[in-house]
């Protein structure tokens, strides 16, 4: 009961957020996206870290920001999984406003965090 438990999140004063699998379609949203205040787009299927990018989520991701931008709202549309500096660059190109990266940021221990996340950050 996806619309009911938005409903229900809201109720309480706070944004509402769903996330989509890779191979969960635009379909699954399109009736609650104006309800939304986040969609995240898983970019590899969960479970783990280190995975590699699924190519065809640029496609959903853009297609999102479409459909975000066509409803004039507010939406944050985020990418997590696969993300890293040639990544990053291909997402933000799609029109996602958020990233979460794990292993491109935790690579090579602490002393290397810092310049990672520079190098993400293009």
């Amino acid at each position: 009961h996806v619309h009911r438990t938005i409903q229900l999140i809201k109720s309480h004063g706070k944004r509402a957020g769903i996330v989509l699998n890779p191979a969960t379609s635009l379909s699954a949203v399109e009736n609650v996206l104006g309800d939304l205040d986040l969609v995240l787009v898983m970019s590899v299927n969960p479970g783990f870290g280190g995975q590699a990018f699924i190519e065809s989520q640029l496609a959903k991701i853009a297609a999102l920001r479409k459909a975000i931008d066509a409803l004039g709202k507010k939406i944050d549309l985020e990418v997590d999984g696969g993300v890293n500096t040639e990544t990053a660059k291909r997402c933000i190109a799609a029109g996602a406003d958020a990233l979460v990266a794990g292993t491109a940021v935790f690579a090579g221990g602490p002393d290397k965090y810092a310049a990672n996340i520079k190098a993400l950050r293009g």
